[in-house]
């Protein structure tokens, strides 16, 4: 049994010195209903001759510094180098460059060479008399690594008309579906194509090293490697199965998984260092110009969604933004005292989630666990920087993640870290209400899933070290 503490979103397990009104938001007057947001227009609809209303949040933890408002949080994390970061993880894709390189061979031999180990039980067919199939053990399950660059890709999960992982995994196991399936499919006027099952969905930009998937079937000529060969040619540079094993009917990619570990790089632009001077501070709205096109041209733009997109409409005034100056610069150090005081700890996330819906794990559909949560200043190497690229990692290693969870306490433990906030404040910002606490999602260019865990959580397995 882990020992926990717990924090709800239950306003009577809050601590009676930390009320939940001190997080709503204020407005610059009064406030009318919520607007309703149009993707394709990019704004929600003013009526003729009305103001459009501007809402604030109204911080009330302490800072030395002014904290930014959504939109200049956006911008800071959108001008960025980040074709470098995608450069790198396309040649760890593809095999040109491992994590080793960032973090030693000592620290990363077991996420190079996927030997995620199994956790499910001992499988069935050990159990029968002579290892004969039948009745519901007839049915074969194999255990897909996989590896994708995820730039390009349109995430995970398959839909119509755009270029999925899912959809190129399921195409390349059409071969292996068995007959009566497949005639089940054809009869529906339905493309034969295998069902596969993940570990866990990842969004458009964002790379995996070690996903874990299954497939099944009850064909009996189905050997790994006729698996393998066929995910290898679906999208080659882009998409590989790194080992395909036979597993026991029981296992699934997603609900015998112990833990997940991410990985993201924020990359420094020239002339930043990650080691803040007092008293340093530079005009916000000068990269905002410039950052506000480029980040919509790499792709970030188009991953916004409707409530991330309010929080940006309705943050701030443009002449309150193009006015005054605030902190830009921060301490990796900094960040990193946030992110572990959240280890060991067994926390409801849900005001650094975003589109959160009920899940079927057992608990609380919003609380997780993080075994490990680190940041360290470091360098990209293979970029044209004779030194490499300056870069902050930031590891995390959770029995689950929400949506966007990992990419909002990025952005928010920077934006606090520049805010120059106490120690404690995410765990603050957790008895928020509003979502509008928290900094918009950092793009998804950084982030990489980088294995999954099918036992017990070794901490000395960890890419970032520390007392």
């Amino acid at each position: 049994m882990l020992a926990a503490s717990f924090r709800g979103g239950n306003q009577a397990s809050l601590p009676s010195s930390f009320p939940i009104k001190r997080f709503r938001g204020a407005a610059t007057y009064n406030r009318p209903p919520p607007p309703t947001l149009s993707m394709a227009g990019g704004e929600p609809p003013a009526e003729a001759g009305e103001e459009r209303v501007h809402v604030h949040y109204d911080h009330v933890l302490p800072s030395r510094h002014e904290r930014w408002t959504a939109r200049e949080s956006f911008e800071f994390m959108s001008s960025r180098p980040w074709q470098e970061v995608r450069d790198f993880y396309s040649d760890v894709v593809n095999g040109r460059s491992s994590l080793s390189e960032l973090f030693g061979a000592e620290r990363s031999l077991v996420h190079d060479a996927t030997e995620i180990p199994e956790a499910c039980e001992k499988s069935g067919l050990d159990s029968l008399p002579g290892g004969k199939r039948s009745g519901r053990w007839e049915r074969r399950s194999y255990k897909i690594v996989l590896t994708y660059h995820g730039g390009s890709f349109d995430g995970w999960q398959k839909q119509p008309g755009l270029n999925t992982v899912q959809g190129s995994i399921e195409r390349s196991l059409g071969d292996f579906v068995d007959e009566k399936k497949a005639k089940l499919l054809k009869d529906k006027s339905l493309p034969v194509e295998g069902c596969a099952l993940v570990a866990g969905r990842t969004d458009k930009g964002v790379t995996a090293l070690g996903q874990v998937c299954s497939f099944y079937t009850w064909r009996k000529d189905v050997e790994p490697q006729h698996i393998e060969l066929a995910v290898n040619t679906a999208a080659p540079g882009r998409l590989r199965a790194i080992s395909v094993s036979e597993v026991s009917r029981s296992f699934h990619p997603n609900f015998s998984a112990k833990w997940r570990r991410y990985l993201y790089i924020f990359p420094f632009n020239d002339g930043e260092n990650g080691e803040a001077r007092e008293g340093t501070t530079e005009r916000v709205d000068k990269m905002s110009s410039k950052a506000n096109s480029a980040c919509r041209s790499n792709g970030f733009g188009n991953d916004i969604d409707n409530e991330d997109l309010q929080s940006l409409i309705l943050s701030d005034k443009d002449e309150d933004f193009e006015g005054g100056n605030k902190q830009v610069s921060f301490e990796v150090s900094r960040v990193n005292q946030f992110l572990q005081l959240l280890e060991g700890k067994l926390l409801s996330y849900k005001i650094f989630a975003r589109d959160t819906k009920a899940s079927r794990n057992i608990g609380p559909p919003t609380e997780c666990f993080l075994y490990h949560a680190r940041a360290a200043l470091g360098r990209l190497k293979g970029t044209d920087h004779q030194e490499g690229r300056k870069v902050m990692f930031i590891e995390l290693v959770a029995n689950r993640f929400l949506r966007k969870m990992v990419r909002v306490l990025v952005a928010t433990s920077i934006r606090e870290a520049v805010a120059g906030s106490e120690e404690d404040v995410l765990m603050k910002l957790m008895d928020s209400t509003c979502r509008r606490a928290t900094a918009p999602p950092a793009p998804p260019d950084g982030l990489c899933l980088v294995d999954v865990g099918y036992t017990d959580f070794n901490p000395k397995t960890c890419l970032i070290k520390g007392s």
